[in-house]
């Protein structure tokens, strides 16, 4: 937390992975470790609650027993006032199944009853909490004879289909979550995606659109729901002198430290100027040491600072201070 900060850094996400048997009252304790020392930095600690494919909760009691969780964690914790409720459901990684046997969206209409159910429960736990639903991952295929998943621009449609079909009168969140990767870490956060089923932050005012569409005329806001930018990363490849803090191999082609520091900085430009943008989250802080997983962070597995981290900083600061 204390790196987090010196890098500019206003808020953190922490995650919560519910399983089936999920003790809140196990899971808590280390939680609380992270909330209390993102308090003394001055940082705004967020949850997200989610699980993996194999525990999704697609059943009522599966749905109650998540829900139960996420209010329980979320009353241990009086000082995390957001909660972002799972991780992209609209991926087989995390949400099965994704599709029914004719092929509509399955994903969807199961994920709008949790995310119901979860913002009922953590309402009735606290009506001043600040629920956020979606955390969408920025691709998909909406194919259900390849890999499946689906794209966010279908899901937003299904979600809003499901939520008017659901026939509830009363809202499911109070934000909206993405995830706007590129399709790689060469991509970056100004290219729009018109002629595709793609979102990444230039797109935001067909996601702005996508969510007017899917909720006008509910209980549901749309058009006015703020957004959370919930991850958004850029890879680096790793200088000689730092090789030994990593292991195992690259799945993917990184860039270099300044095209890093000149996309974070570009988002972090972007995100300023869209109204409805309330959150942006830099995904990770420090690199994970497995070069299978993401070195996307301003500093190191050592926790030292990259090249890139003053730019960012200073993105950041000047955005706080405006």
């Amino acid at each position: 937390m204390k790196l987090a900060r010196a890098s500019g850094f206003r808020a953190i996400v922490l995650s919560a992975v519910w399983q089936d048997g999920a003790s809140a009252a196990a899971d808590v304790v280390p939680l609380r470790r992270a909330v209390d020392a993102a308090v003394r930095e001055h940082i705004r600690p967020v949850l997200a609650v989610y699980q993996f494919s194999s525990a999704t909760p697609a059943d009522a009691t599966r749905r109650a027993a998540f829900a139960t969780y996420a209010a329980a964690l979320a009353k241990a914790l009086p000082q995390v006032r957001d909660l972002i409720v799972g991780n992209e459901p609209n991926l087989n990684l995390f949400w099965q199944p994704q599709f029914d046997a004719t092929g509509g969206d399955q994903a969807a209409l199961d994920y709008e009853a949790l995310l119901a159910a979860t913002y009922d429960a953590l309402k009735t736990e606290d009506p001043h909490l600040n629920v956020i639903g979606g955390a969408l991952a920025p691709h998909g295929g909406d194919r259900p004879s390849s890999r499946p998943t689906h794209s966010p621009t279908q899901f937003i449609v299904d979600l809003g289909a499901a939520y008017r079909a659901s026939g509830r009168t009363t809202p499911i969140m109070d934000a909206f979550c993405i995830h706007p990767y590129g399709e790689s870490p060469r991509i970056p956060p100004t290219l729009q995606h018109p002629r595709t089923t793609t979102i990444g932050i230039a797109d935001y005012p067909k996601l702005v659109a996508l969510l007017t569409d899917a909720f006008a005329g509910t209980a549901q806001s749309g058009a006015k729901l703020p957004i959370v930018y919930g991850e958004y990363g850029v890879e680096t490849q790793i200088p000689p002198a730092k090789a030994a803090l990593y292991t195992g191999g690259e799945v993917t082609e990184p860039v270099d430290e300044a095209t890093q520091a000149e996309h974070y900085v570009e988002a972090i430009h972007a995100a300023e100027q869209q109204p409805n943008v309330r959150m942006l989250f830099l995904f990770h802080v420090v690199d994970e040491s497995s070069l299978e997983g993401l070195q996307s962070g301003t500093r190191y597995a050592d926790g030292s600072p990259k090249s890139s981290e003053p730019a960012v900083q200073a993105a950041l600061d000047a955005a706080s201070a405006r």
